[in-house]
């Protein structure tokens, strides 16, 4: 029986070694680069999307993005951030968030795939992934704000 538990130390310790390890600046950096990304991305595919239409419902999109930023994505960037500066150096790099966060964001790509796949008009899609987009390009100024003094200290 004690045999067991030798071997499995040695094999965590050699899987050990395969893990990604990165410094606390970096678990910033990435995580203020995946919301970053990711929202430009949905920003810029929003306004193909929708495309030389009245310029009203854009900018009526980007504001219901910015209350979606202020209102509920501040405060799960704050969380991810205070998560972050609660970990160690050589910390994984997967676990830039947790596997909470992670589940909700394959069920956000489902979701996207779903509204993609829906039947609405490329419009009214544009107008959602133009919101989502920019609530997640503003909420992602709180990571790179803490990267940022993080990389002063």
């Amino acid at each position: 029986m004690g045999g067991d538990g030798i071997f499995q130390d040695m094999t965590i310790r050699r899987l050990g070694c395969l893990k990604p390890g990165a410094s606390v600046a970096t678990h910033l950096l990435a995580a203020a680069l995946l919301w970053s990304l990711i929202g430009i991305y949905l920003t810029v595919r929003g306004v193909l999307l929708c495309g030389a239409g009245p310029f009203w419902p854009m900018a009526l999109a980007v504001a219901a993005g910015a209350c979606k930023s202020r209102l509920i994505l501040d405060h799960s960037a704050r969380k991810n951030r205070t998560r972050i500066l609660a970990r160690q150096d050589g910390s994984c790099l997967g676990g830039v968030y947790s596997w909470r966060m992670w589940g909700f964001i394959v069920l956000m790509m489902l979701l996207g795939r779903l509204l993609r796949t829906s039947g609405l008009s490329d419009w009214v899609v544009g107008m959602v992934y133009l919101a989502v987009g920019t609530a997640l390009f503003w909420s992602s100024r709180l990571l790179w704000q803490q990267w940022l003094a993080t990389k002063a200290s």
